[in-house]
């Protein structure tokens, strides 16, 4: 994919409802998101304040020709005690528009290079065992198992498994 186009900034209060409307957009593939039903944006705000600029960010993608927000890449503190502030969760979430065509490789780049700067010697994510595009986007970066939660989430009747990817930055 050609990133030309593409400008990657800090969220903004107002941009979360199409956070939000691209977030809702994974729910139905019972891949991404272990919500099973949609979110409301007010559902969102305590979790976009959680966020901030120095070390935690929260950035939207938007397509500079189209001008809209068409993804958008957050870091969550792990386990949320200071011993651990080294450590961070990666999320990233396209509009269904922009899957498929490298975008998600594009922005996992992206965060790896800010890592330094945000304080983060470690990065994670939180797959689904069954979602195989997104573990395989991981591991071409070098993310390794760091571990495996058997059958912990239920998705439409399902047990599902989630494995803890990580990469030491």
């Amino acid at each position: 994919m050609e990133n030309s186009h593409l400008i990657i900034r800090n969220a903004e209060e107002k941009d979360l409802p199409a956070i939000v409307a691209i977030y809702n957009s994974t729910i139905e593939s019972k891949m991404v998101t272990a919500d099973t039903n949609p979110v409301a944006v007010e559902d969102k705000l305590a979790w976009y304040h959680d966020h901030n600029e120095v070390n935690r960010p929260l950035w939207v993608v938007v397509d500079k020709e189209k001008n809209e927000i068409c993804a958008w890449l957050s870091f969550q503190s792990f386990y949320g005690r200071p011993a651990y502030q080294a450590t961070a969760e990666v999320s990233i979430y396209l509009h269904e528009s922009t899957r498929g065509k490298g975008l998600g490789a594009y922005l996992l780049n992206y965060a790896l290079e800010a890592c330094p700067g945000l304080g983060i010697e470690n990065l994670l994510g939180f797959i689904f065992a069954h979602n195989l595009p997104s573990i395989g986007l991981f591991q071409k970066f070098g993310f390794e198992k760091w571990g495996f939660l058997p059958k912990v989430a239920e998705l439409e009747g399902i047990k599902r498994d989630l494995v803890i990817l990580g990469r030491k930055i």
